[in-house]
């Protein structure tokens, strides 16, 4: 929410909280664009027509250009007056097919969806086949390399606790920001040809996910070994890392309060 407006929305009566599903391709990402439709984008435009005045939203997190989401969750202050209840059945009536609001409640005046979160969930799906399947495209990688799903686990045991995951951050972005993150889970399950890949930490740097399955792919194809990783984490060097795994394959999961 920008700065000049945030004391004139607290003056509102309500503080609307929204969990927010959406396939993000077609989609710039998640925050708001002055060229280019970002899901912020559209939630703004159909919004005040259901609350009856001009709406600014925050959010628990900026998904990528690509990235699709399950349970990104947003607030907002309105005086709108529609009955909690029936703000999803409103909204989804406006939105496109492609973004849904799955939940509505009111919170309290002090919640933020980006300040107030305590962790994240995000979930990456990797299809491990030589034959491609075109139903999956929008959501996950595929991939057609023999992977060592043994050694990838073992690699992602790396990830858990509290480190530096400066190898991982997006080369050239955020630089500032304390690259120390912990991480609770990192684990990956296999359901027939689909890999799934499941993240939870109390923060997440700008690509770090997708850095991470890029980098314990090429762990899986025998490019680097358990060992390799953990000497590229200690290195904190981006460069020294795999290459960042695709956006479709990523989901924003859960966010934690």
């Amino acid at each position: 929410m920008r700065q000049e407006h945030k004391e004139t929305m607290k003056r509102r009566r309500r503080n609307i909280k929204l969990t927010v599903a959406y396939d993000g391709t077609a989609y710039h990402g998640f925050q708001r664009q002055n060229k280019c439709v970002a899901v912020q984008n559209v939630l703004e435009e159909i919004l005040p027509a259901v609350f009856g005045d001009s709406i600014e939203i925050a959010a628990a997190g900026r998904t990528d250009a690509g990235v699709h989401a399950r349970g990104q969750v947003v607030n907002f202050f309105s005086d709108g007056m529609i009955p909690i209840e029936n703000i999803p059945k409103a909204a989804n009536r406006l939105l496109p097919k492609d973004i849904v609001v799955t939940e509505a409640q009111e919170a309290d005046r002090d919640f933020s969806a980006l300040h107030s979160a305590k962790s994240k969930i995000y979930v990456y799906q990797l299809y491990h086949s030589k034959v491609p399947d075109p139903l999956l495209h929008r959501y996950s990688w595929q991939y057609e390399y023999k992977l060592c799903l043994a050694d990838m686990r073992k690699a992602l045991t790396l990830v858990t606790g509290e480190h530096d995951f400066s190898a991982f951050r997006a080369a050239g972005g955020a630089l500032g920001m304390n690259p120390v993150r912990t991480i609770y889970e990192a684990e990956c399950k296999q359901e027939g040809a689909m890999l799934t890949f499941r993240f939870w930490g109390n923060g997440f740097l700008y690509h770090m996910v997708r850095n991470i399955v890029g980098t314990v792919v090429k762990v899986g194809n025998g490019r680097l070994s358990p060992d390799n990783f953990a000497e590229i984490m200690q290195a904190k060097d981006r460069n020294k890392a795999g290459k960042t795994a695709p956006a479709r394959g990523l989901t924003l999961w859960h966010v934690n309060y």
